[in-house]
């Protein structure tokens, strides 16, 4: 409990289980919407999946974390079947 609390101290905080648990699903979705996009040669499902995969390092709020992959996310789902 020392190292946690040296840890605050210097404004470093553990992310919560909902932060964790977006960055994992929006991770996951983002390889499927990349893989999709590299498979049927559509540039903008690819760069929306790379996007969601790496987005969640950049933000650390857990709040804008979510408004922000579930854009990407409706995003993508209008891409889906475009050729």
């Amino acid at each position: 409990m020392e190292e946690l609390k040296a840890l605050e101290s210097m404004g470093l905080v553990l992310p919560s289980a909902l932060y964790i648990v977006g960055a994992i699903l929006f991770g996951i979705a983002g390889y499927v919407i990349y893989r999709r996009g590299r498979s049927s040669r559509q540039l903008g499902l690819l760069w929306i999946g790379v996007a969601l995969m790496l987005y969640p390092y950049a933000v650390s709020e857990t709040w804008l974390l979510w408004v922000i992959g579930c854009g990407l996310s409706g995003w993508a789902s209008t891409k889906w079947n475009d050729h």
